[in-house]
């Protein structure tokens, strides 16, 4: 056996067994020369086998470091119980993984990195997502797909650029995106609701409102819903897809979650459009984490142009390092391993989740037949939330209500909103539990 491959797997079995632990720093090469009677070129081979594996990384001049061990799936211990954050836990992202594709990524793309005019995105991402998307039944040409700095920029993107259909009102489900109803009213945009339950939308009302009103673009959540955590079934897809074709009406589809799906013939809207109405917007912000601040658009070429032309003017480029190391990291397949390590973690916390909810709710309870990390619970209305919300956050369980997803004026239902990406799993059916005892505590009511 080859001296390097020795020395690879001797520190390779001290690492996995737990002698060197994580943040260790490795003896110099000279001191690992000496000690094992070999070559410096020898010692330097086998800790560039071990950096490939992820075993350890290199600081310049300083020396080379084990790395974290890998996501296990299990969140940090905490006394309290958060059911309000909604950003991944950041232990959950192999970002020593992600560090070498950025290295790579500067090494790759040296010249480009210098260079202003890729307002669509880096080409070669482009190449990578097109083929991606196709994974989820969203099969587009490269000049229809943009890379924008998150899907918030796209949004905001969307919202100003002249449509072919020459209208301005726009319309949302209630309740909705918080940080796009922010958007609206900061820009005091003019904006519509319609209101959506577990239950759905009133079809008939959606048609109302394409018929009566000038709307611009619907924009909606079919998959997995922020903040309800519900999702549309196959047929009121497809008549939301009817209804808009027949009014003029572009839909613009938040597929946010679309790499935590588990049943995989569930298929956007985008899938079934054959009249150019729908633009497709998918975030890596849940999947990887939010500072990598990447988004994708699909456009029907019509809007390409004009989505190009008020792009370039907002920003120029999106992160061009982002890119090429999403690039990198997505060729690699170390992407695809790590969607389905936390696409697993996050289906354990759903199914936690939701069957807390089953066990403390009243007979009845509907168990959606796809599940997320998201749900929500319909309060009494002559419930005092304010003490609810205070209760339970003197018992370290941490929870709040849809005020944020309201426009303004829009008849707001009492509803409270749970998110278990940051919860610690071991705390969740007992914070559940707490949730409904104080919702059955006369004390929280209104006299």
């Amino acid at each position: 056996m080859l001296k390097y491959v020795v020395l690879f797997n001797e520190f390779e079995s001290l690492i996995q067994n737990g002698r060197l632990k994580a943040g260790f720093k490795l003896p110099s090469i000279r001191q690992l020369s000496d000690q094992h009677q070999c070559s410096k070129s020898t010692v330097l081979k086998a800790l560039q086998e071990l950096e490939k594996r992820h075993l350890i990384y290199a600081v310049p001049k300083s020396g080379y470091y084990v790395v974290q061990k890998e996501f296990d799936g299990k969140s940090e211990p905490t006394t309290e119980i958060d059911f309000v954050t909604s950003a991944p836990a950041w232990h959950q992202f192999p970002y020593h993984d992600f560090q070498h594709c950025i290295n790579k990524a500067i090494d790759t793309y040296q010249q480009e990195l210098f260079i202003y005019g890729t307002p669509k995105g880096l080409p070669s991402l482009i190449k990578v997502i097109q083929k991606q998307l196709e994974q989820y039944q969203v099969f587009a040409k490269e000049e229809q797909i943009f890379i924008t700095s998150g899907v918030q920029q796209a949004l905001s993107l969307l919202t100003f650029i002249p449509f072919p259909n020459e209208r301005t009102h726009i319309l949302v489900e209630q309740p909705s995106y918080h940080l796009f109803v922010e958007q609206l009213r900061a820009y005091k945009i003019s904006v519509l609701g319609i209101q959506r339950t577990a239950e759905g939308i009133d079809l008939g009302e959606l048609e109302r409102i394409f018929s009566d009103q000038e709307i611009k673009f619907f924009y909606t959540m079919p998959r997995f819903h922020n903040p309800l955590g519900t999702s549309y079934s196959k047929k009121e897809r497809e008549e939301i897809l009817k209804l808009a074709v027949k009014y003029g009406v572009y839909i613009v589809e938040d597929d946010y979650l679309a790499d935590f799906e588990e049943n995989m013939k569930v298929d956007p809207i985008f899938s079934e459009d054959t009249h150019n109405m729908v633009i497709y917007l998918k975030s890596f912000s849940k999947i990887m984490f939010p500072g990598l601040r990447i988004g994708v658009a699909v456009l029907p070429k019509p809007l390409a142009d004009s989505f190009q032309l008020y792009k370039r003017t907002a920003d120029i480029d999106s992160s061009m390092i982002s890119q090429a190391a999403l690039e990198i990291y997505i060729k690699s397949g170390m992407f695809e391993r790590h969607r389905n390590k936390v696409r697993m973690s996050y289906l354990l916390r759903a199914n936690l989740l939701y069957d807390a909810l089953e066990k403390y709710s009243a007979p009845g309870f509907y168990r959606p037949a796809s599940i997320c990390m998201n749900a929500h619970i319909v309060l009494p209305h002559r419930l005092n939330s304010t003490h609810l919300i205070n209760n339970l956050q003197n018992q370290q369980v941490l929870v709040e209500t849809m005020g944020q997803n309201y426009l303004d004026g829009f008849h707001q239902e009492k509803i409270l909103k749970l998110n278990v990406s940051n919860t610690n799993i071991q705390k969740l059916d007992q914070g559940i539990a707490l949730i409904f005892k104080e919702m059955f505590n006369k004390q929280n009511y209104y006299l």
